[in-house]
């Protein structure tokens, strides 16, 4: 029963990268851009809901609140810089986005302050199931689990199985012809980047209540992020899940059988696969 428990634990884990890593990859597959703010937003998305649940008192409104408006800053955010940088170096765009990571903790000092800050979890989802005499598990968790399923198939859905999801994939395969053909590419780049800052504070909305609210809390998921992004392929959605919850589950279980070693077990599996496939799992 332990091992159904950690089982579930990687799995939630997993899935909640995921929904981080999908934005980053479609930002960086299709646009081109490395994002190294795309853990501010996580961040973002986190305050967003510490506050809005605070003003209102319900996770759902904090939810929906929340994603509104970080797709809304996404959008203001992609037209006021980022379409700016599509045709630059690497190395401004990793400028900018570093500078960013510095402004939006400044912000964040400024509008809520350098406390750790805790968000309830509601009444309806407060409960555990048990399993045995001696163990229970969470309802809360399956509750971020069932979302972050929700919300990968709705991306596939989107991305598989409509016009957007079409001049989308066409943007990704060849940006230029995709132009050529009359699509306006610079509103898909748009409506990619402000999807992925959507997600990204979606993630942090779901997971304040159980890992707290606090400075920096956008840098320690960036790195595992980027390294769902590598395992899974640069651009790949069905990379990025597969690889998150891999990660997910090597996490987990090394924490719990290999202490000593769990902090390079990811890493391990990143050089692994890269031997294996230098592209990731999945090409574009």
């Amino acid at each position: 029963m332990e091992f159904l428990i950690q089982l579930l634990n990687g799995v939630q884990y997993g899935l909640l990268l995921f929904l981080l890593a999908s934005g980053l990859t479609l930002i960086f597959g299709i646009m081109g851009v490395v994002n190294l703010a795309h853990g501010s937003f996580y961040m973002l998305g986190a305050y967003l809901g510490y506050a809005l649940s605070t003003q209102f008192g319900s996770l759902t409104l904090a939810i929906i609140g929340g994603a509104i408006l970080a797709v809304a800053f996404g959008w203001a955010l992609e037209w006021l810089l980022f379409r700016h940088f599509y045709e630059r170096d690497h190395l401004d765009q990793v400028l900018l986005t570093f500078g960013l990571i510095y402004i939006f903790e400044e912000l964040r000092s400024i509008l809520w302050g350098d406390d750790v800050h805790s968000m309830p979890i509601p009444d309806l989802l407060s409960a555990s199931i048990p399993l045995t005499e001696n163990l229970s598990y969470p309802v809360y968790r399956l509750f971020i689990s069932g979302v972050c399923i929700a919300l990968a198939l709705a991306l596939y859905l989107l991305i598989a199985k409509t016009r957007l999801g079409m001049k989308i994939r066409a943007g990704a395969f060849n940006r230029d012809m995709t132009e050529a053909l009359g699509i306006n590419i610079k509103l898909i780049h748009a409506v990619v980047f402000a999807l992925g800052i959507g997600l990204a504070a979606v993630a942090g909305i779901i997971a304040a209540p159980i890992a707290s609210v606090y400075p920096n809390m956008g840098s320690q998921v960036l790195i595992m992020c980027f390294v769902v992004v590598v395992i899974g392929g640069i651009g790949s959605v069905r990379g990025a899940l597969i690889s998150a919850l891999l990660v997910g589950l090597v996490d987990t279980f090394g924490k719990v059988w290999l202490s000593s070693v769990s902090g390079m077990l990811v890493y391990a599996l990143m050089a692994i696969v890269l031997l294996w496939k230098p592209e990731g799992l999945f090409k574009q």
